[in-house]
């Protein structure tokens, strides 16, 4: 396809979608099998079927296979993985908590089957103006600190240290990312 289309060797990128039990305990090998491969997607509703399990609306089930994709993915130095979609249509609420969680097991977005579900998700994976001015005084603040000598501050009546840091940087890097791609189009 590349050479058809004149494109450079490697452009295009690989997205495995684990749905098996199968895939899931093959991820590393699956991780390290080539460099196409940036990030990994979840298809729980083949998964749920595959290990025979009940999908429900709450997807607690699902918590050891969110965990092992993220932290798979990590370890093997690609980007956080993509989350499996969200059948119920009609139930904007439960996309909206499925994202939250799937946000909190440290996946960087959603599939999305519908248009309809694409804002709710967007919502949810784009940092909000509290949590980016908190990562604006973190950063600043810490910076502040390491001129002064100290690798350690309390801001709010909370402990920084690097990893909360490094949290806050990621967010303002993430952040830029998005409007940069809002300006390209």
């Amino acid at each position: 396809m590349e050479r058809n289309h004149d494109l450079a060797p490697g452009a295009i990128d690989l997205i495995p979608i684990i749905e098996t039990a199968g895939g899931l305990s093959n991820l590393d090998a699956i991780l390290a099998a080539g460099t196409r491969v940036r990030h990994v997607a979840f298809g729980a509703g083949d998964f749920t079927l595959d290990v025979n399990m009940a999908w429900s609306r709450s997807e607690a089930e699902l918590g050891f296979a969110r965990a092992r994709i993220t932290t798979v993915s990590r370890a093997a130095g690609i980007e956080a993985p993509l989350d499996t979609v969200w059948v119920d249509l009609a139930d904007e609420e439960g996309l909206e908590i499925s994202a939250r969680t799937a946000l909190g097991f440290g996946f960087q977005g959603k599939m999305c089957i519908h248009p309809k579900q694409i804002a709710p998700v967007h919502r949810v994976f784009t940092p909000s103006e509290a949590e980016i001015a908190s990562a604006e005084r973190v950063v600043a603040a810490f910076a502040e600190a390491e001129a002064a000598g100290s690798a350690a501050i309390q801001l709010d009546g909370k402990f920084i240290d690097y990893p909360i840091l490094y949290r806050a940087q990621r967010v303002l890097e993430k952040i830029a990312a998005i409007r940069a791609k809002e300006e390209r189009r």
